[in-house]
């Protein structure tokens, strides 16, 4: 059972990295949300970015790597782990990690949106994208 539980809702800020150590394969990535942080001195709103990065292990690291770029958003469900060291000086350290349990793809990033709109688009014989007018071949 996991105590702690997190939905998190945002853009990934760079693509996914994958790595391994041993023979376990995980992804990292960073999702950022922008919220409103109140008003400023002129009376306009002001938002306040927050970056969290989250590990994803086995097939759904996979997933995400594959399928998602900078820029999409994401919503992902993930639980937090603890990470409690002494480090080589004998002090104690705390950290903690967001381990995704799950993510459902959100609105598509301008590079993404860029990738599909190229897939679409017929080319003609050059490799460039074509257009025509309704009706027209």
């Amino acid at each position: 059972m996991n105590s702690f539980r997190l939905t998190a809702i945002g853009h990934l800020a760079r693509d996914p990295e994958s790595a391994s150590k041993g023979d376990t394969r995980y992804t990292r990535f960073c999702l950022v949300g922008n919220d409103y942080a109140g008003k400023d001195g002129e009376g306009e709103a002001r938002e306040v970015a927050t970056s969290l990065w989250f590990v994803a292990f086995g097939p759904l690291g996979e997933t995400l790597a594959r399928n998602t770029r900078k820029g999409d958003q994401l919503l992902v469900e993930a639980h937090i782990r603890s990470n409690n060291w002494t480090d080589p000086q004998g002090e104690k350290q705390y950290d903690h990690s967001f381990i995704a349990d799950g993510f459902r793809f959100g609105a598509p990033g301008k590079l993404t949106r860029e990738e599909l709109q190229a897939r679409r688009a017929p080319a003609d014989g050059n490799g460039h994208a074509t257009t025509h007018a309704v009706g027209e071949p």
